[in-house]
């Protein structure tokens, strides 16, 4: 056997560049004992946690491959619930930074998530058109809803009731009773999308947003079930009639509640609509968490602010309203006007002001702070956050800028990346700036604007950086001061590509305008100082038939490859500028290339998808790779050998072998297209820059790669991506309707069924070599050591049975329905035996129940028509009744002793409650009557 070429892996190393990825919203988290200071944002894969004070990264909650698509924080504010766009839902401790429960049920992305007023449920609807319900506390998934059509916008719980409503794309609003599982009512009184809607006045008022700039309100009236005394046939119209047949349109709002009893849980009227000044459709929705304020926004960048008022403040305006009235009818001497005096909607519902922001905003969130003011933060789409602050108490309430967090990454898309010589910097520039970043601690040490950049090269030296435009001009930056010493008008177009000659004297350009262009370093006198300074001189120029596309030198600088517009690559002599070689065969046209140290190989990335390995000798081609499933955005030789890295529009980085024809790793982590890539000159970094905002810094580890292992993970990989696709398995008796169950098949539940069955298996084994050994003692008449099994002695010699059990434990909560789903019946039996065994030793006795009832749920046919099972279900019931009445007595006990120590605390500090309230009460009197002194002084 021949030797193998060693490769060494490349890892991820660091996300940078970025502040917030528009996919999901922002939310203020409690961090700290502090509300209104921290906030998480989306980050690709992770959740950055903000200090908006000090304009720093606090916390990094770390995700796996999948980008975030939806953030909810707990009512307590010590965890983050965050949806993924495989449809995956991790909870997040904000301590610890750590993640503590996963759910899996959705098959698409999550779009919306809420928690209940206690935290102890979770509702998610995803793109998949279902909404699940999860509960928290036992970390597992308690049912799934379906129902709509399309990608659900908006999930709300209702506080008071055990109700849930729903919005989507397919125009409906749907009521969910939570204790039957059923829709009981759908508003219909939309024609377009519901994007939003939100809960006022004690969750007596609904507010939903659609495509056009109209808010419809609408009046909820909870309605107490009326116990008939032809109740019998109440239900059974109950049962025939069928769910989300309530329906609401525009020329009949008000739905009649005698035609359906499901309309004695509540009634919905629509009171009329609030005009928005946007005229698109609605983005984001939401109100601060008293319901105090509601705010809406659209496509554009503005933000607009509504107050609600409460039923204190309605009263007291209806008051002044009445008397106004009266004084009017007094004077026009007519009758009393109680009757026709209203409050209308415009006033309940005030507008408050409107918050311009800087760019389009993609999310925002509201608090009220303890001193009255409103904050406000704004995630806007080109990688900003905005921090406003609305004083409430001011005579006129004008929003104020508090803080802005930018200096993390940049406005638009980062369309050119360098290295310095030395490794360190790494220059990174897009279409409003350049900037300069240190590779170690990944700050940026410099910002530099700029016009629209498309290449750069650090100078020699690493003092100065060139910036080629798209309007043709050459920009000249020295790093030191960070200002620009000098602009060049290059080319009549776009400068799309620039290499610094091998002897390190210049540099040549290509553009739009088919021209190639040579350029010298020199200095010169600088009028403002006596020293010299660098510039750039224009000394050669060559003319083609096409656009210039890329332009690279060979590393002994005799040759000069040109890519242009029409699919070709011509190499040149440097020196003389005669035509050496044509290099055709791609059908599009070469976005990159790059020359390897020694000059042999020309490597050529097209926008055909492929690449092409080419001699520079006599210019034949190698080989041909098809490289990417988009176009080949860069390619780059690794120093000091033939591999090389190529970026593509298909979001992936590659690394090839241009000897032996090899792919040898794929850099997976950026979720849009990759546009550029720099390779250190150790040649131990990558970095790499992407649509979805974020810069990429990948490091050569000491690890070696072997082909075969890693062509192995991948068909590992492929065949568990391929599981998750399987059709779920069918619960028998289960019919396909309104609900079902929560989780999914995933190859976790797969590797769990699988650990069960290995389980039972050695249980079985260690059982029948027990039996045999028995007997063998006592046909000998004497004790004969019986072995161990090595698995049993791992976990200290513990019983067989006791293994089952432990293994048992270990399968997650939110998983352990769909292991048990894919067991095959043959091990059933056993299970049985072993849970009457366990719940009569009172161990674990809640997880057991749980298990056992879903046991019996699934395979009640076959269990009750096995005779052998009749005794086991017996002692089961038996068992299973005692142990969990005595569990029940000990929570019992438990709740009656912690309500007992609770009122013995609240008659202890009685005294200090009452001493804060006169304190408050005293204070608020205070302001009063200074208030009324400055209104007397005005007047």
């Amino acid at each position: 056997m021949g030797l193998t070429r060693q490769y060494l892996r490349y890892e991820p190393a660091a996300l940078f560049g970025l502040v917030a990825s528009a996919r999901a919203g922002v939310a203020f988290v409690a961090l700290r004992g502090e509300r209104g200071r921290y906030v998480a944002v989306p980050a690709c894969e992770h959740v950055f946690v903000w200090d908006t004070r000090k304009g720093e990264k606090v916390l990094i909650l770390k995700g796996l491959k999948q980008q975030v698509s939806c953030l909810c924080p707990s009512p307590d504010g010590l965890h983050l619930a965050v949806g993924y766009e495989d449809g995956a839902i991790r909870v997040f401790n904000l301590l610890s930074g750590e993640s503590t429960i996963t759910f899996n049920g959705h098959r698409a992305a999550v779009t919306a998530l809420q928690y209940d007023h206690l935290g102890g449920r979770l509702v998610s609807g995803s793109k998949d058109t279902e909404v699940i319900v999860w509960d928290v506390i036992n970390e597992s998934g308690l049912y799934r809803l379906r129902g709509h059509k399309d990608v659900i916008t908006q999930v709300l719980f209702l506080k008071e009731k055990n109700l849930l409503i729903t919005c989507a794309k397919d125009t409906l609003v749907k009521w969910w009773d939570l204790d039957t599982q059923h829709c009981f009512k759908t508003l219909v009184g939309h024609r377009a999308e519901v994007w939003g809607m939100a809960l006022l006045s004690k969750e007596k008022r609904l507010i939903t947003g659609s495509a056009d700039s109209e808010l419809r309100v609408w009046d909820l009236t909870y309605i107490q079930e009326v116990k008939d005394h032809d109740e019998p046939e109440s239900k059974k119209s109950k049962g025939s009639s069928s769910p989300g047949a309530e329906e609401n349109n525009e020329e009949d709002e008000t739905l009649e509640v005698d035609e359906h009893p499901e309309e004695r849980i509540v009634k919905c009227s629509k009171v009329g609509s609030i005009m928005r000044e946007g005229r698109d459709r609605v983005v984001t929705l939401g109100t601060d968490r008293m319901g105090k304020f509601l705010a809406v926004h659209g496509t554009d960048t503005v933000l607009e602010v509504f107050s609600v008022l409460s039923e204190e403040e309605i009263q007291k305006k209806l008051g002044k309203k009445l008397k106004k009235a009266r004084k009017k009818a007094k004077q026009n001497s007519e009758e009393e006007p109680e009757r026709s005096v209203e409050l209308s909607l415009q006033e309940e519902i005030q507008r408050v002001t409107n918050v311009k922001a800087s760019s389009k905003i993609k999310s925002f969130d509201l608090i009220l702070s303890p001193k009255g003011e409103l904050k406000m933060v704004l995630l806007l789409q080109n990688n900003i956050i905005e921090l406003y602050n609305l004083d409430l108490s001011a005579q006129v309430t004008q929003a104020v800028r508090v803080s802005r967090i930018t200096i993390g990454g940049h406005r638009s898309d980062v369309r050119t990346l360098a290295f310095s010589s030395d490794n360190i910097a790494i220059l990174s520039a897009a279409a409003e700036s350049v900037k300069i970043w240190n590779r170690s601690t990944l700050q940026c040490i410099r910002t530099m604007e700029c016009e629209y950049a498309l290449c750069s090269l650090f100078v020699p030296g690493d003092r100065q950086v060139i910036i080629g435009t798209k309007t043709g001009k050459l920009q000249l930056y020295d790093l030191a001061s960070g200002s620009l010493i000098e602009t060049l008008d290059a080319h009549d177009g776009a400068v799309w590509s620039i290499a610094l000659s091998p002897d390190q004297h210049g540099f040549v350009t290509g553009g739009a305008d088919k021209c190639v262009k040579f350029w010298e370093f020199e200095l010169v006198k600088d009028e403002s100082s006596v020293q010299k300074r660098l510039s750039m001189k224009h000394v050669r120029v060559l003319q083609l038939d096409e656009d210039v596309l890329c332009v690279r030198y060979s590393p002994n600088q005799k040759l000069l490859a040109v890519s242009l517009l029409d699919c070709t690559v011509k190499v040149f002599y440097v020196d003389t500028l005669k035509f050496f070689l044509s290099l055709y065969g791609h059908k599009l046209p070469v976005l990159c290339m790059d020359i390897c140290y020694d000059g042999t190989l020309i490597a050529t990335g097209s926008a055909d998808r492929n690449v092409k390995i080419w001699g520079l000798d006599f210019g034949d081609c190698h080989r041909s790779l098809f490289a990417h499933d988009d176009s080949v955005m860069y390619l780059q030789f690794v120093p000091k050998s033939h591999l090389f890295f190529t970026a593509g529009k298909d979001s992936k980085i590659k690394q090839w072998d241009a000897d032996k024809f090899e792919h040898i790793q794929t850099l997976e982590g950026h979720h849009q297209e990759v546009w550029c890539l720099a390779l250190s000159p150790n040649g131990d970094y990558v970095v790499s820059a992407s649509h979805d905002k974020s810069l990429r810094l990948w490091e050569r580890t000491r690890e070696p790669l072997i082909l075969e292992e890693e062509r192995e993970m991948q068909r590992e990989a492929e065949y568990e991506e391929s599981v998750a696709k399987e059709e779920q398995p069918v619960v028998p008796g289960e019919r396909q309707g309104e609900t079902g169950l929560a989780g999914k098949k995933t190859i976790e539940t797969i590797k769990a069924a699988e650990r069960i069955m290995e389980a039972i298996e050695l249980y079985r084994e260690e059982t029948a070599k027990l039996k045999e050994h028995n007997a063998i003692c006592k046909a000998a008449g004497k004790e004969v050591p019986f072995p161990v099994n090595p698995i049993l002695r791992a976990y200290g010699n513990i019983t067989p049975s006791a293994y089952v059990l432990e293994v048992f434990k270990k399968v997650k909560s939110s998983e352990l329905e769909e292991s048990l789903l894919v067991l095959p019946f043959s091990y059933v039996p056993d299970l049985l035996r072993l849970f009457n065994e366990y719940i009569q030793q009172g161990s674990d006795v809640e997880l057991l129940c749980r298990a056992l009832l879903f046991l019996l749920k699934i395979h009640f046919g076959q269990i009750t028509g096995n005779q052998m099972l009749v005794t086991v279900i017996e002692n089961l019931k038996k068992t299973a009744i005692s142990r969990v009445s005595e569990a029940r007595d000990v929570l019992g006990f438990n709740m009656a002793g912690l309500q007992f120590l609770k009122r013995e605390i609240e008659a202890k500090e009685e005294v200090t409650f009452f001493a804060d309230a006169t304190e408050r009460f005293e204070e608020k009197k205070r302001k009063r009557k200074k208030k009324e002194k400055m209104v007397l002084a005005v007047l």
